[in-house]
């Protein structure tokens, strides 16, 4: 009995423990979490929170810098981009179809490439700190190099790309940047090659934290390298593959950069993504209302996208 009551005086007078109050009827160290939480709360409130509200409000007015007023609209700005007639909409659908073409073609090389390199860098070979730093070197370039670098290896006329083509044989210039299908190769190939580095990082982490012990009990049961990767290293590449395949097809769905800078969106708008036609919309055009509906949208389709791999994922993660 007395022995309790001491245990329950010195936690009573214990700092930061459960249930001690103090004068001004706060729990010391109830705060503390908040305040490490606040520098980050104050600039996603003022850089990200804020400006997305702010974005819903101007995409229900008819917003033009040069009109004297912004009169409200309510959704016509949205219902406008389903409207077949209307030459937006179509022009708008138009890039969501090159959005969802660059998505399909460089996602998968983005998600498997990264992999089976990162597979590789993570065995034990000389020199296997200075390959990692060449794979990931690219991604620290920001667009603007990568866009001038290429356009200088893949122009038709004075491409470093083309003119050792033509000596191996290769007469008649590739078309790099101007026509289809090569439009769709140069944007998909330098994006791997520019972010290729930064997925496969993510992996090597991954890799990493596997258990040997999984790896050692896979070979005493005579298990086969492919039977190892599907049984042993997929299932703890789970989480980081969910980081992976969602990002990389948020990155890929907002590409902007590289079709701005190589192909200017052609040829005839072939190559003008979602993100480029906004940008052109509200920034050329200054139709800010209807950029941001379709930001919005394009936003939404992302939402769903993203829970529905989270679906999947998890849905795997119970098998």
């Amino acid at each position: 009995m007395a022995t309790d009551t001491v245990v329950a005086e010195r936690s009573r007078r214990a700092p930061g423990s459960v249930g001690v109050v103090g004068r001004s009827g706060v729990r010391p160290g109830l705060l503390t979490p908040y305040l490490f939480l606040a520098p980050f709360l104050l600039v996603f409130g003022v850089f990200v929170l804020a400006p997305a509200v702010y974005g819903l409000w101007i995409s229900l007015h008819n917003w033009d810098f040069f009109l004297p007023t912004r009169p409200w609209v309510g959704l016509t700005n949205y219902l406008n981009l389903f409207d077949p007639d209307n030459l937006l909409a179509e022009h708008f659908w138009e890039s969501m179809l090159a959005t969802g073409k660059f998505v399909l073609f460089s996602v998968p090389l983005l998600v498997v490439l990264p992999l089976g390199l990162a597979m590789l860098l993570n065995r034990n070979f000389r020199g296997r700190t200075a390959f990692r730093a060449i794979y990931f070197a690219p991604y620290v370039l920001g667009v603007s190099v990568i866009g001038l670098l290429w356009q200088f290896l893949l122009s038709s006329n004075v491409g470093l790309v083309n003119y050792y083509l033509s000596k191996v044989g290769l007469d008649e210039a590739i078309p790099w940047l101007t026509a289809l299908p090569w439009v769709w190769i140069s944007l998909v190939g330098v994006t791997v090659w520019w972010t290729m580095g930064f997925n496969s990082v993510v992996y090597l982490a991954g890799l990493q934290g596997i258990d040997t012990a999984l790896y050692d009990a896979a070979k005493v049961d005579g298990a086969s390298r492919w039977r190892e990767f599907v049984h042993v290293t997929l299932p703890g590449l789970r989480p980081v593959l969910l980081f992976v395949v969602t990002m990389t097809i948020l990155a890929s769905a907002n590409m902007f950069g590289q079709s701005y800078l190589l192909t200017a969106g052609n040829p005839s708008n072939e190559t003008r993504t979602a993100i480029m036609f906004i940008a052109q919309v509200g920034l050329e055009q200054f139709r800010i209302g209807s950029a941001a509906a379709m930001s919005y949208l394009l936003a939404l389709l992302l939402i769903v996208i993203s829970a529905a791999n989270f679906v999947f994922f998890r849905s795997k993660e119970g098998d």
